[in-house]
C-alpha cells in the first residue's frame, strides 16, 4: 500500500463507453493550506461525472487529493485545478466538482465548477408515475 501522496490520477477503461451514466465519488477528508495564514482547511469533495473513454481509479484519486495537504490554495483556485487535472485525466463528457469547506472565521464557503465535452447533451431525465 503506498504512503506517498502523489498528482499522478491513473485511468482504466469505461466497462460501456456506449452508454451514458454517472459515477459520483465523495472525498469527505480532503484538506489544503490557507494561503494566508498557513492553517489547514478542510472540505468534502464531491465528483459527480459522466465517462466517455476512460474513468478515473480511486486510489490513485485518493492519494492525488492527499498531494495538497501541505499547498496553499485559494478555494476557488484549488477546486478548479483539481477540475482540470481530472478532465485532463479522463476526458469525461461531464463533470461537476462540488469542494464544500468547513467553516472558517464564520464563513463557509462551497465551489461547483463544471466541465461539459463539446457536443454532449445529457439525456432528459425519466419522471416516473
Amino acid at each position: 500500500m503506498s504512503t506517498q501522496a502523489t498528482d499522478a490520477l491513473e485511468t482504466f477503461p469505461n466497462p460501456k463507453p456506449d452508454r451514458d451514466f454517472t459515477i459520483r465519488i465523495d472525498v469527505p477528508e480532503f484538506t489544503c493550506l490557507c494561503p494566508k495564514t498557513g492553517q489547514p482547511d478542510f472540505a468534502t469533495l464531491e465528483i459527480e461525472y459522466v465517462p466517455d473513454q476512460l474513468c478515473v481509479e480511486l486510489k490513485s484519486l485518493k492519494l492525488y487529493a492527499w498531494s495538497y495537504r501541505d499547498q496553499g490554495a485559494f478555494h476557488e483556485a484549488v477546486t478548479n485545478k483539481i477540475l482540470d487535472d481530472l478532465v485532463t485525466a479522463i476526458s469525461p463528457r461531464f463533470m461537476r466538482l462540488t469542494a464544500i469547506f468547513n467553516v472558517r472565521g464564520g464563513v463557509y464557503t462551497t465551489v461547483v465548477v463544471e466541465h461539459i465535452m463539446d457536443g454532449w447533451t445529457s439525456r432528459p431525465p425519466v419522471i416516473l408515475p
